[in-house]
């Protein structure tokens, strides 16, 4: 009996500490992360001003060419959403286009209504922990002309237009707020 209770607090034992030390490692890792590093920025902002929650943020992003007609431009409008307790995609950023707004209809209508007028996502970023675009867990959606969103590899553009989105326009827009 004496036997059974030595190797059930031995089990307990292990176990706390195998939860316990990736944790504890986690943290080292979040520690080590530059603090000019626009996700640290974010997060800390975040974390700091809304408890650590912000659902369905809109905002209006920069105008860009037209891939298909040069000569026109669209705007990018974004959709964020943080919720520092989720595990998996802790923030997340919507990207949609439509094309580019008249001085009118920007005074009509809001950032949430003309991410609606988008109807679907042409890119979407999902980050875990602060550091880089690319670490282990980060996503890179992005819509084909054709098709639907598909996870692609995180190349160097796409960090740039990562960090280009929240240091021009999440980070500024939430300040303001």
């Amino acid at each position: 009996m004496r036997n059974k209770k030595y190797m059930v607090a031995t089990l307990a034992a292990i176990s706390l500490l195998a939860m316990v030390a990736p944790s504890a490692w986690a943290k080292k890792k979040h520690d080590s992360v530059n603090p000019d590093d626009p996700t640290y920025k974010l997060y800390q902002l975040l974390n700091d001003s809304s408890g650590g929650k912000l659902t369905d943020y809109y905002l209006l992003a920069n105008l860009y060419p037209d891939p298909l007609d040069p000569s026109n431009e669209l705007q990018r409008v974004i959709r964020v959403d943080y919720d520092k307790g989720r595990f998996f995609g802790r923030l997340r950023i919507y990207v949609r286009s439509v094309g580019q707004l008249t001085p009118d209809q920007m005074k009509i209508y809001d950032a949430k209504q003309v991410f609606d007028f988008g109807e679907s996502d042409s890119a979407q970023y999902e980050k875990i922990n602060p550091g880089e675009l690319g670490e282990t867990g980060d996503l890179y959606l992005r819509a084909s002309a054709d098709g639907p969103l598909a996870s692609v590899p995180i190349t160097d553009e796409a960090r740039q237009d990562y960090d280009m989105l929240i240091t021009k326009y999440i980070l500024p827009a939430l300040q303001k707020k």
